[in-house]
């Protein structure tokens, strides 16, 4: 007797659906660079869902660099980003030696970016900084994904250079930029204990006290630090990986 083979389509969580319209929205211009986006109550109302899930979904979409959060403000599509830079960022897939290549990236960005903040940022600009950094530590006190929250906080840094180019290279990367949040295809349960996430909230902290201080060259040493290390981390993450018996 055949088997009949079933296949079951697996129905879109609610925050899919929502993240998928509003990246449609995006993408055909509906929504303009620049353009404030519904509140979350008008967004709830327009989708039928409830706040959580607005909130989740505009998680993921600040997290892939396409939408803004400005505090007291609202939220608001970010700028489109360079078409040559965004199909390189597509090709880039999601080999574990493609994380070490964004980390390299990101050095040769960031260090300086963070140097930049130091002298260059506003008061609103350090609020910004700061109010990521009070985020990631909320989100892991809830047992949360930080992922969202950590590239916020550095690109609140790359927004205080008050150069748009370091913002739009940040935004290229999107979650390519947090290889080791848990929500990344790079994600390891080692990489996401409370013990990993808090040493990465110690670095961060280190940044912003040096930006708030207005010290360029702290601020480029803890930056340079903060990402080497994540750097030799991922790069023993990789190592534990290939002496394990099913790697491969």
């Amino acid at each position: 007797m055949d088997v009949v083979d079933l296949k079951v389509e697996r129905k879109p969580k609610l925050c899919e659906t929502v993240v998928a319209a509003i990246r449609e929205q995006l993408r055909t211009g509906i929504i303009q660079p620049g353009q404030k986006l519904p509140t979350e109550g008008q967004l709830t109302g327009v989708f039928g869902v409830s706040r959580t899930v607005v909130r989740e979904a505009l998680a993921q979409l600040a997290a892939a660099g396409l939408v803004e959060p400005r505090q007291g403000a609202g939220v608001f599509a970010t700028e489109q980003i360079s078409t040559v830079l965004g199909a390189l960022a597509s090709e880039m897939g999601t080999k574990d030696s493609i994380a070490l290549n964004v980390l390299e990236v990101r050095l040769a960005i960031e260090i300086e970016s963070a140097g930049l903040a130091a002298v260059r940022r506003n008061a609103a600009q350090e609020a910004a900084i700061q109010e990521a950094h009070f985020e990631f530590g909320r989100l892991l006190r809830n047992g949360d994904p930080t992922g969202p929250a950590d590239l916020a906080f550095h690109r609140a840094i790359a927004s205080a250079t008050n150069n748009p180019f370091y913002v739009e290279m940040l935004d290229v990367l999107g979650r390519r930029a947090i290889p080791c949040d848990v929500t990344s295809p790079w994600s390891t349960e080692t990489t996401q204990s409370e013990t990993y996430q808090q040493g990465l909230q110690r670095e961060h902290l280190t940044i912003l006290t040096a930006i708030s201080n207005g010290d360029a060259d702290a601020a480029r040493d803890a930056m340079r630090a903060h990402l080497s290390s994540s750097q030799q981390r991922y790069q023993e993450r990789l190592q534990e990986r290939r002496t394990m018996p099913d790697a491969g």
